[in-house]
């Protein structure tokens, strides 16, 4: 398949925990148990958003059609959402930028690692994507291992540099389609 097969409708890629899936207006009550809080916020690049701090708002504009990704990381189990994946900033069909995260009550348990390495293998496996990419705050440790244990090579460090509305050093990380 190529990324355009995916414009209209998303894919729902599970594990043996997880569910990648869109999230709905039934997952707004999850997702205020964790997107307001700031404190995940540490190493994003800003704080909560107008909609993490009400989710019930991603429901009322219309979806965009879109070759992104914006799905929520759920627990098979309890379908409940405790976090989100994207892929987005796509260019040229080639190459996209990743970013995760996980509701703070749940980090620790390898839902990170786990949820990036399924979006990694779909994307590389499913798309015409051949590069992933994306920026870490150098303080991020978690995020930092999450990324090395799914494949993904520090590419660059860049000092004093804007990651969204912060100024940090962060590094560059990435992963070929020909490194998993």
């Amino acid at each position: 398949m190529l990324l355009k097969d995916y414009v209209k409708k998303k894919p729902e890629i599970e594990t043996e925990r997880l569910k990648l899936r869109e999230m709905k207006k039934d997952d707004v009550p999850s997702l205020l148990e964790w997107m307001p809080d700031k404190s995940i916020y540490e190493y994003w690049g800003k704080g909560p958003s107008v909609t993490d701090k009400d989710p019930n708002k991603l429901f009322i504009k219309k979806v965009k059609e879109t070759k992104s990704f914006h799905l929520g990381i759920a627990l098979k189990e309890e379908d409940i959402v405790i976090g989100e994946i994207w892929v987005y900033l796509i260019e040229n069909d080639r190459m996209a930028k990743v970013a995760i995260r996980i509701g703070k009550k749940w980090q620790g348990n390898g839902y990170g690692k786990e949820a990036l390495k399924m979006m990694t293998d779909f994307i590389f496996k499913n798309t015409e994507i051949k590069r992933l990419w994306t920026d870490v705050d150098i303080r991020n440790i978690p995020s930092i291992k999450i990324l090395e244990a799914c494949g993904y090579k520090r590419e660059g460090l860049i000092r004093q540099g804007k990651m969204v509305n912060n100024w940090c050093d962060y590094y560059i990380y990435g992963v070929l389609n020909t490194d998993i």
